[in-house]
C-alpha cells in the first residue's frame, strides 16, 4: 500500500529531490523510512509573481505501517495532506473468441492510429497500418523543403505523414481525463524517447523536434510486436457487401479486410467524400475556426512572470485565455517560443497552425484565437457543409497569399480599427507574409466575436496582450466538422460492420493524448471481441 502526499511546495530553485525530504518530514518519519517514491503531479503556482512555487503530489511507500502514519497526520503538517493511495492497474481485456478472417487494418498513423496499432500488436493481432503520407524521416525533409519556398506535396506535409498533424505541433500532452489508461499512454510516449517528466507535469510538452523520434520509436515497437506499416498507401475506396466490410482499394492495390480502424485525421477531406459516397454514416458537428495571434515572447513573459527574468528558470511563459460571450473566444494550441506554420494539404487552399520546439527558444509566441462554429452557422444541411466552409475561406487566403502559400497578416490594432496594415510586418512564418484584412478570411460571426473578445483579453492583461500583436489566418482546422456515429460499447460504425472510426477525424478527440486514448479504446473493443491471430 502507498501514501499520496499532496500540496508539497518547493521554490523554483529547489531540486525535485527535496520532494522526498519534505514528504518524510510531513509524515513524521525519517528520510530512510521511505522505501520508494515518485512524483505524481507537478504544477506551477503563479498567483503571487513575487513568490512562485511548484506544487507537487508524490506517491510514497514506507517501510512502516502506512495507516498508522496517516492517522497521526491530523490534517497534515505545513499544509501538506496525505492519504492512503491505490492506483488502479492498466489492463487489456481478455481476448475474445470470434475469429478474424484477416489481420486488422489501421488507416492513418496519427496518435489514434498509432495507439490502436501498438496495443493490437502487443496483444498478438498483427495489424497492418496504411499511411497515405511518408515515413517521418522523409516527411521532415519534405516539410523543410516547403518552408524554404518549395511546392506543397499533397501527401507529405504538416498534416499528412507518419505521426499525423500532431508531429508538427507544440507536442502538448495535456488531457482532461485521468486514470490508468492515460498513464499508460503517457508511459508509452516516455518510453519511446519522450521525457520522463511528461508523466507528472501539469502541462507536459515534448516539442516538434522530439516528436519525430517518439513517432519512429513507437512504430518500431509496433513492428517488433508483429505490426506492419505501409507508407505512400492511400485508401481510395471500400469494398462492401450487405453492410459489411470486405476490403479496401488503395493506391497500392486491393487489400482484403473485414476489420478497419479508421484514424484518418480531420483533414482527409477526399476520404470524407469517398466514405460519404459509400454510405458510411456521418453527421455535422460543431468545430473550431479562427485566426492565429502572434506576439513577441518577451511580451508574454513579462505579463506572466512580471519584471523578473524567470523564463531563464521556468522557460517561455504560456497562457490559456477565454473571453466569454456569444460566442466565446478562446486560446487554442498556444505555442510559447514557437512559430506559425502552414496547415495545408490541398493545392489552392491555405490555413495556419502553430508549433514549437522543446526549448521554446523562438522570440515569438503564437496561439489560436478560436470560436466554436455550430452547424447552424454552416449555411447548409449537407453533411460536409463545414468542409465547404473551410475551403471557402482557405481558398480566399490562398489567393491573397499570391498562390505561393504566403500568410495573410494584419496588426491586431488595425484589425480592431477596421483599417489596413501596410509595410513589412514581422512574423515567425517561414514563407512570406502579405498584409490583408483578416476579417475577410473568417466567417462574419467569428470576425465579430474577435472584435468583441480581443479587447477584453487585452484589458485583463492591462494592455499587454495586443501590444505588438499580429493576426494571421485563417486557422480553419481546429477540429473536425463531422462525426461518425458509432456504438458506445463496441466503437463500431453505426452503418458499416467492421469499420471502427476513431480519433479527431471521426469527431471523438481533440489533441494528441485524447486521440491516442480513443485508439486504445478501439484496440480494447477489438481485443475483447476477436481472437488474436497468433493463436491460430
Amino acid at each position: 500500500m502507498s501514501i499520496r502526499v499532496s500540496n508539497i511546495r518547493l521554490g523554483i530553485d529547489e531540486s525535485e529531490h527535496a520532494v522526498r525530504q519534505r514528504a518524510a518530514r510531513a509524515l513524521g518519519v525519517l528520510d530512510s523510512d521511505i522505501r520508494r517514491w515518485r512524483i505524481l503531479r507537478k504544477s506551477l503556482d503563479a498567483r503571487n509573481k513575487a513568490d512562485l512555487h511548484f506544487i507537487y503530489a508524490a506517491e510514497v511507500v514506507l517501510s512502516k505501517d502506512e495507516p498508522l502514519v496517516v492517522s497521526r497526520l491530523s490534517g497534515g503538517r505545513e499544509g501538506i495532506a496525505a492519504e492512503l493511495y491505490h492506483e488502479a492497474p492498466f489492463e487489456l481485456p481478455p481476448p475474445g473468441s470470434e475469429p478474424l478472417a484477416q489481420r486488422p487494418v489501421v488507416v492513418g498513423s496519427g496518435p489514434a492510429g498509432m495507439a490502436a496499432a501498438y496495443f493490437l500488436a502487443e496483444a498478438g493481432y498483427r495489424p497492418l497500418v496504411l499511411e497515405r503520407g511518408q515515413s517521418v524521416r522523409t516527411r521532415v525533409r519534405d516539410v523543410q523543403a516547403f518552408d524554404a519556398g518549395g511546392p506543397l506535396d499533397p501527401e507529405s506535409n504538416y498534416l499528412f505523414g507518419e505521426g499525423g498533424a500532431g508531429t508538427f505541433s507544440d507536442g502538448k500532452l495535456t488531457c482532461r481525463s485521468a486514470g490508468p489508461d492515460v498513464q499508460r499512454i503517457l508511459r508509452l510516449f516516455a518510453d519511446c524517447k519522450g521525457k520522463p517528466s511528461i508523466l507528472y507535469d501539469y502541462r507536459p510538452h515534448l516539442g516538434s523536434n522530439r516528436l519525430p523520434a517518439v513517432v519512429k520509436a513507437l512504430r518500431q515497437r509496433t513492428e517488433q510486436a508483429g505490426g506492419e506499416f505501409r507508407f505512400a498507401c492511400r485508401v481510395e475506396d471500400l469494398d462492401t457487401s450487405q453492410g459489411r466490410l470486405r476490403g479496401v482499394i488503395t493506391s497500392s492495390g486491393y487489400i482484403p479486410c473485414s476489420l478497419l480502424v479508421l484514424a484518418i485525421g480531420h483533414s482527409a477531406r477526399d476520404t470524407y467524400e469517398m466514405l460519404l459516397s459509400r454510405g458510411v454514416p456521418m453527421v455535422q458537428k460543431p468545430f473550431q475556426f479562427g485566426v492565429r495571434i502572434e506576439q513577441p515572447q518577451e511580451q508574454v513573459n513579462r505579463a506572466q512572470y512580471g519584471p523578473a527574468k524567470l523564463e531563464e528558470k521556468l522557460g517561455a511563459a504560456d497562457y490559456s485565455l477565454i473571453a466569454r460571450g456569444q460566442p466565446n473566444v478562446f486560446s487554442f494550441c498556444m505555442c510559447a517560443g514557437g512559430q506559425v506554420i502552414a496547415s495545408a494539404c490541398e493545392p489552392g487552399y491555405f490555413s495556419t497552425n502553430g508549433m514549437s520546439l522543446s526549448r521554446r527558444a523562438s522570440p515569438y509566441a503564437n496561439s489560436g484565437m478560436m470560436v466554436t462554429l455550430e452547424p447552424t452557422d454552416f449555411g447548409s444541411s449537407h453533411v460536409l457543409a463545414g468542409v465547404a466552409l473551410q475551403r471557402q475561406y482557405e481558398g480566399r487566403a490562398f489567393e491573397i497569399g499570391r498562390g505561393e502559400y504566403a500568410s495573410p497578416i494584419q496588426w491586431a490594432g488595425d484589425f480592431l480599427a477596421h483599417r489596413a496594415s501596410h509595410g513589412a510586418i514581422p512574423s515567425s512564418y517561414a514563407r512570406a507574409v502579405v498584409p490583408a484584412e483578416v476579417a475577410s478570411l473568417v466567417p462574419p460571426v467569428i470576425a465579430q466575436a474577435l472584435h468583441d473578445g480581443l479587447p477584453r483579453l487585452d484589458r485583463r492583461w492591462r494592455g499587454r496582450f495586443l501590444a505588438s500583436a499580429t493576426l494571421v489566418g485563417p486557422e480553419a482546422r481546429g477540429s473536425s466538422p463531422v462525426r461518425f456515429p458509432r456504438s458506445a460499447d463496441t466503437l463500431e460504425s453505426a452503418g458499416l460492420s467492421g469499420l471502427y472510426p476513431i480519433g479527431e477525424g471521426a469527431g471523438y478527440a481533440g489533441g494528441i493524448v485524447s486521440a491516442a486514448l480513443d485508439g486504445l479504446r478501439a484496440a480494447k473493443a477489438i481485443i475483447a471481441r476477436y481472437a488474436p491471430l497468433e493463436r491460430r
